[in-house]
């Protein structure tokens, strides 16, 4: 019998380690043993990967294994996603995402948009690096009801205060909600920014995104 808890430590151990073949290996088997793929990728490998991006940031690891170890978790997540419950039929609304520009940290926030489509939603989902007037052209575009974004350095958060501000100018923020999230992003900034929401992980982002839109 697969043991859930390992499967998740194992999870996590194989982003740190930055092992794609361990990485794969546990998503088959979490699979075959019927354990939810969300909770595999928000308690397991999403973990591993905030605490392999801290020790990045402390100077402990260095990018090339940070980009490994973002490699493995996208083949485990996509092992994983192909499993999930497709579980909305109609589409609840459209969500604009992408990582703030100078930031080239995304798995997080393909996470939350994979998640997303899954919970029914249109995603337009923008990347990485992503410059502030694609958010803004993009949402008008497509008519969208969320913008999201992600940031996962000190240095460029402060793109999501830039942004809400480039919405108010462009005439959208009425007209759209915005979630923020990433490594460095806290409730605390949400509020200072004047952000509708803020998300810690992909199965809050689901449910606050289903909230602003009720």
């Amino acid at each position: 019998m697969v043991d859930k808890e390992d499967i998740l430590r194992r999870a996590a151990k194989s982003v740190i380690e930055a092992d794609q073949e361990e990485a794969e290996r546990v998503a088959r088997e979490a699979v075959e043993a019927g354990i939810d793929p969300f909770l595999v990728i928000n308690e397991g490998f999403s973990k591993g990967m905030a605490e392999a991006g801290e020790l990045f940031e402390r100077g402990e690891l260095y990018l090339p294994h940070l980009i490994v170890a973002s490699e493995g978790m996208v083949s485990a997540v996509n092992i994983l996603e192909a499993a999930m419950p497709h579980k909305e039929e109609k589409k609840v609304g459209v969500a604009v995402i992408g990582t703030i520009e100078g930031d080239i940290h995304d798995i997080g926030k393909g996470i939350v948009a994979t998640m997303l489509r899954v919970y029914g939603f249109e995603v337009h989902d923008l990347g990485r690096d992503v410059p502030l007037k694609s958010f803004v052209e993009t949402a008008k575009k497509v008519n969208a009801d969320i913008i999201g974004s992600s940031a996962l350095m000190t240095t460029t958060m402060t793109g999501q205060k830039i942004l809400e501000q480039e919405l108010k100018n462009a005439g959208l923020r009425d007209k759209v909600k915005t979630m923020v999230g990433g490594a460095v992003v806290t409730q605390r900034w949400a509020n200072k920014i004047g952000a509708d929401a803020y998300a810690e992980n992909a199965i809050e982002a689901i449910a606050k995104a289903r909230e602003l839109l009720d």
